[in-house]
């Protein structure tokens, strides 16, 4: 794997603990913002918002750009919102910082994943998407309990003065490694809108926003949920926020190993287990032995099918790549807005935060039903495919063949 992918993974980690940092920092926000925690859930579900609408607008404006030049502008402009969201006392403002952040975030991921999958080549898809999707995962072992530390102990606003340091840090390494220049292959908008109307690329981003629902409607609402349901300690809340990450890191790791040659397979599995946790999580929310190892397996087997939905997307739309990737992103925002909303909405009619294992439960049902639909497309795919290549081949020997009689 070239290091350039890995410099992208790390760039991925600084603005991921932006995106995650907030889920084990509600109880603070609110208190600080005078709101309920269902109201600061919403900083998560703005993120989401950002993303969604970012990822394909950023990537039509930013089609011709050298791709290098295109990711140096997302990281400055998410620096500046994130300074701007640590001064300020204001939800409104932390609302549309986080907005805000979150549009030029989904820029950087669409051109990050083509930029990744180009230097790994068609044969590593799913490892290269690996490496990206580990710097969200090592965000959550390392910069999700780091900032729900910061934020215990030195208020909120020093988690968002260490993301915007460690976002400068990804500038230089973007700088350092990076290529400048366009690409050997300038994208064609038409060409790219063209391969977007394949049904196969909507049904993967339906699993892959049924799936992100499943996990974030649990992780929005963790630490309330430990806190409040389970009985853990606030003290405690990082070490399981870690313990998650290390379960999702192990996840990624293992599915990236496994999705080029198996995709539906570790979707599967993944997925499968993502709703039987979920599921414990729902029955046991109230006993910490029970709780806890539900939590980390969320994250465990959720992170496990992000490689695979992710190198699914490219293996169907290897003619589109650069919209393809961006409405990947915003099929995973569909799926960050989701979960917390539909969180929101449970807490609000008191059910109780063991409701949302349930309702995760439920959304991994749903994302898994997608499954069969999907490796039945593929098989068609491939076998209308193989069928035009033998007819192809037919052809070419009969005009062979004419020519030896001549």
């Amino acid at each position: 794997m070239p290091r350039a992918v890995y410099l992208l993974g790390l760039a991925i980690f600084a603005q991921g603990t932006s995106e995650l940092m907030l889920a084990g920092l509600l109880p603070e926000l609110a208190t600080d913002l005078h709101v309920s925690i269902p109201a600061a859930g919403l900083l998560i579900s703005a993120f989401a918002v950002g993303m969604l609408a970012g990822a394909p607008i950023l990537a039509v404006v930013t089609l011709r750009w050298s791709r290098r030049t295109a990711m140096l502008a997302f990281l400055a402009v998410f620096t500046l919102t994130h300074v701007a969201g640590a001064l300020t006392s204001s939800y409104g403002v932390l609302l549309a910082t986080r907005v805000a952040s979150a549009f030029v975030y989904a820029g950087f991921w669409a051109v990050a994943s083509v930029t990744a999958i180009e230097l790994a080549g068609p044969e590593a898809r799913a490892k290269a998407m690996s490496v990206l999707v580990s710097g969200l995962t090592v965000a959550t072992v390392v910069g999700l309990p780091a900032g729900t530390l910061l934020g215990q102990h030195l208020g909120w606003q020093s988690a968002f003065w260490a993301v915007a340091g460690l976002s400068v840090l990804a500038i230089a390494g973007v700088l350092a490694t990076i290529p400048g220049g366009r690409s050997a292959t300038t994208p064609e908008l038409r060409a790219e809108l063209r391969g977007m109307a394949n049904p196969q690329l909507w049904l993967a981003y339906s699993t892959t926003a049924l799936m992100i629902s499943a996990i974030l409607v649990i992780f929005s609402y963790v630490a309330a949920l430990l806190t409040e349901t389970t009985g853990v300690p606030a003290g405690w809340v990082p070490v399981v926020l870690a313990l998650y990450g290390v379960g999702a890191l192990a996840g990624t790791t293992v599915g990236g190993r496994t999705a080029d040659r198996r995709p539906f397979g570790v979707l599967a599995v993944s997925l499968s287990g993502l709703g039987a946790a979920a599921l414990v999580l729902g029955l046991g929310a109230g006993t910490p032995w029970i709780a806890i190892p539900a939590i980390i397996l969320v994250g465990t087997f959720g992170f496990a099918a992000n490689p695979a939905v992710n190198s699914r997307v490219f293996a169907i739309a290897d003619s589109a790549p650069t919209l393809a990737a961006a409405f990947n992103i915003s099929a995973f925002n569909v799926g960050i807005t989701v979960g917390p909303w539909l969180g929101g909405l449970a807490l609000d009619a008191g059910t109780g935060y063991s409701a949302v294992g349930w309702i995760g439960a439920g959304l991994a049902l749903l994302a898994l039903g997608t499954v069969p639909l999907a490796r039945r497309a593929a098989y068609r795919r491939a076998r209308t495919e193989a069928t035009s290549a033998l007819r192809s081949a037919q052809n070419s020997g009969r005009g062979l063949m004419e020519k030896a009689r001549r």
